[in-house]
């Protein structure tokens, strides 16, 4: 077990002592605020190297080398008086034109509070942080990791429409899209940062100097709308080398539909909405008519058709229910065929985004500009022995081998079909179209269908009457 994992075990042991944190949400929150002031302070170190001229925005006084990185430093009840009364409100109210940096603090804590009532408790907490050193590249590294085991403890969030996405499924839709140094990124609900952390590390490998390093920062564009996602994607970003805010707390869905103009259009889109979530009343009202609903993926997918500059690309992960649902999301299904190139819908298996959900998804991969004229179906096999994925047995990125080998040299296989826009069209825009090269026992009639369910229920009733009679026998 490594230092950093000993770490923050110890972290969770103390802070489920604190009588003021209630749940793992509240933990977490705690948790990230204050590793985030710990990482800003190592960051603050390597920039005052690598930025000329760089100034703090945080006053001497609230820094966290003069307050906590002293281990004998302020404890107890001095402590939570200076965290209350004196660290909270400056940093919430902390001008925002100082520096971009001041922008990023300012949007950590404008929603993000202190829930730690002992300040005993706090100071073994501030003592376990300050043993990780965020500048030590082996440290980082352990951390990033680390830091995903904190994002996958969010998981439960099923409730709230919100799936966090596997990470294999983030790496294939980057790797397909293929993002490129200078292209406009944007997740429109980013969540944690998946899809930003995986697009930085592609783009990563094609920057060669300061000045590009720059652009990709200046490109690079999340929106979360909920604030505890919002901190721990601020932080991961910060992790992985942006000094420049690149997520803003927001709902795209809030503003008037007519409002996004030219400006705001990017080159590509790569998101996983919520879906089974709904939005609160009015919003659909920001929608023109024919787009009005109150599920969240729907706008989502009107909104970004939108957003994409002509020849900007996405991919977009969506629920079956979205490829087979009617009325309003008919209406938006007919304006992405008819304003984008739908090219291939990948039909993701259950259980990958177990155990938090059970609903099958997809992922649509489109360009806008050109009409659709046929699209490429591709279902994803599981791995040999496998029945479903789990906790344990995630989706793996090396089971994407088979999609990478066929997406340029497309032919009709076991797993891959096309359908012409016409045909989708007469089947009413349903997009929910079956493999052909199933096996006939997958492909079963209802009439044998329900002839196995009676074949079935028969031997159930045999089996009950074959217990009655021993249990008789017995009572004689």
């Amino acid at each position: 077990m490594s230092n950093i994992t000993t770490n923050m075990k110890g972290i969770r042991d103390i802070m489920r002592k604190d009588t003021g944190v209630d749940g793992d949400a509240q933990r977490i929150s705690q948790m990230v605020w204050m590793l985030f002031m710990k990482i800003f302070a190592d960051k603050e170190e390597e920039w005052e190297i690598t930025m000329e001229g760089y100034k703090s925005p945080i006053p001497d006084n609230l820094k966290w080398q003069i307050w906590a990185a002293d281990e004998e430093g302020l404890t107890g009840a001095a402590l939570m008086d200076f965290i209350d009364n004196e660290l909270f409100p400056a940093l919430k109210d902390l001008d925002i034109t100082i520096s971009p940096q001041a922008r990023i603090i300012r949007s950590v804590f404008d929603d993000t509070y202190n829930y730690m009532k002992n300040g005993t408790l706090f100071r073994q907490v501030i003592n376990q942080i300050n043993k990780i050193d965020f500048n030590s590249s082996t440290e980082r590294h352990l951390f990033n990791d680390l830091y995903e085991t904190i994002l996958k403890e969010l998981q439960s969030a099923g409730s709230s429409g919100e799936y966090y996405t596997p990470r294999a499924v983030t790496q294939f839709m980057v790797d397909i899209l293929n993002p490129q140094l200078g292209e406009t990124v944007l997740d429109p609900a980013c969540g944690t940062g998946g899809f930003l952390t995986c697009t930085i590390e592609h783009i990563r490998k094609q920057v060669k100097n300061e000045s590009e390093r720059n652009k990709m920062q200046t490109s690079i564009r999340g929106i979360e709308k909920k604030p505890l996602p919002h901190l721990l994607c601020t932080t991961n970003l910060m992790l992985h080398g942006f000094d420049l805010p690149a997520v803003r707390r927001d709902n795209l869905l809030s503003k008037p539909y007519s409002d996004w103009g030219k400006n705001d259009k990017v080159d590509m889109i790569i998101t996983n909405p919520p879906f089974g979530g709904v939005e609160e009343d009015g919003t659909e009202t920001n929608f023109p008519a024919k787009f009005r609903t109150k599920e969240t993926a729907d706008l989502f997918l009107a909104l970004i058709i939108k957003l994409l500059k002509d020849n900007g690309r996405c991919a977009v992960v969506l629920p079956d229910g979205t490829l087979f649902g009617e009325g309003v999301k008919t209406r938006i299904k007919e304006e992405l065929m008819e304003r984008c190139n739908l090219h291939t819908i990948l039909r993701l298996p259950n259980g990958v985004f177990n155990p938090y959900t059970g609903i099958k998804t997809n992922v649509l991969f489109f360009d806008k500009g050109t009409t659709t004229k046929d699209v490429w179906y591709f279902e994803h096999p599981y791995p040999d022995g496998a029945k479903s994925y789990n906790k344990g047995k995630p989706i793996n990125i090396k089971e994407f081998d088979l999609e990478k080998a066929w997406w340029n040299n497309r032919e009709e296989n076991q797993y891959a079909w096309k359908v012409s826009a016409e045909e989708i069209k007469t089947r009413g825009y349903n997009l929910d179209i079956k493999n052909p090269h199933q096996t006939a026992d997958d492909m079963a009639s209802p009439a044998e269908l329900l002839a196995k369910y009676r074949a079935t229920e028969t031997k159930i009733s045999s089996i009950q009457e074959e217990i009655v009679k021993v249990l008789t026998e017995a009572l004689k």
